[in-house]
């Protein structure tokens, strides 16, 4: 047994477009059977939550509107 068979995964995803793709990899790998818990802040356009995978999400000093106003 190697590194890689420990079946846990830990994915602390960046924002954005590189959400969307990573999405889809982790989501394949929780079908899988790996155990796969996504770290995600709090306020976020497109990082959601789902049943496929653990999310544990960890608090941020802004709010939705102003994540929007920033951009």
């Amino acid at each position: 047994p190697g590194l890689s068979d420990g079946r846990r995964l830990l994915v602390v995803p960046m924002g954005g477009s590189h959400w969307l793709s990573t999405r889809q990899v982790v989501e394949k790998l929780s079908e899988r059977g790996h155990e796969v818990v996504v770290v995600i802040p709090e306020v976020s356009w497109q990082m959601e939550t789902t049943q496929a995978y653990t999310v544990k999400t960890y608090p941020v000093p802004y709010t939705l509107e102003e994540l929007d106003g920033s951009l």
